[in-house]
């Protein structure tokens, strides 16, 4: 199970300044094959600095979501470290 990207990222409007809430599709390596899954994903700054990731899936996946989630969610903090997320 590999990430390999996240296409099509829209930032939603939010009237949070800390929180930001986007809608991407996920595109995941399963099992040799690449599929695309629609995805929701907010990223929010807590008041120590710590970035938290909530990931939720539109499209169902046919593969175990704990291990999933843990990978886009690392993916995601490192593509915001690296100013890759849309503002």
């Amino acid at each position: 199970m590999k990430i390999v990207t996240l296409k099509d990222m829209i930032r939603k409007d939010v009237p949070i300044y800390y929180r930001m809430l986007y809608t991407s599709v996920a595109v995941i390596e399963l099992n040799n094959k690449q599929n695309d899954y629609r995805i929701d994903f907010s990223l929010e700054i807590k008041p120590t600095g710590a970035k938290e990731v909530s990931v939720t899936f539109i499209d169902a996946v046919d593969y175990p979501l704990v291990p999933v989630i843990r990978e886009l969610k690392r993916y995601i903090i490192e593509l915001d470290n690296a100013d890759g997320l849309p503002t």
